[in-house]
């Protein structure tokens, strides 16, 4: 595959299309059996509220799983992703009910670098609160 964004095209500033991502219980028992993650804050309400936690809370590498995929959407290829980092904020906290919780995830050129790749800031939101901080993808485009 190859990104079908090409370089020459994008600008400093230019926006990738938000996305919002939904996150339930279901979703987070599905991810701990994935990754083997099964720390009983990602699935265990009466668990994550002893040890101080609002709620059960959805993993980080999920969140952050989500939040890139804004950029791969955008360039069509995952391959294109040369370098990705975050800081984790905020938790995203999905409550036991039929809704759970989003996550909203903006993001946009803040750098044209060599070698057609771009860097891409990305805000990720949950209710109201950012959840990843410097959130950081490092893209090569056609």
């Amino acid at each position: 595959m190859t990104a079908k964004i090409a370089y020459l095209d994008v600008e400093v500033g230019t926006e990738l299309p938000a996305q919002t991502f939904g996150v339930t219980r279901a979703t987070l028992v599905q991810y701990a059996g994935a990754s083997g993650d099964f720390n009983p804050i990602h699935w265990n309400e009466k668990f994550a509220k002893e040890v101080g936690l609002p709620d059960v809370i959805a993993h980080g590498m999920f969140t952050m799983a989500e939040a890139i995929r804004v950029v791969t959407d955008w360039t069509g290829d995952p391959g294109a992703v040369v370098e990705y980092g975050v800081r984790f904020t905020k938790p995203v906290v999905v409550p036991n009910d039929d809704e759970g919780a989003t996550i909203e995830v903006s993001g946009k050129v803040a750098v044209k670098l060599d070698d057609n790749t771009v860097r891409v800031d990305l805000v990720a939101m949950s209710a109201g609160q950012k959840v990843l901080g410097m959130s950081r993808a490092v893209v090569r485009l056609a």
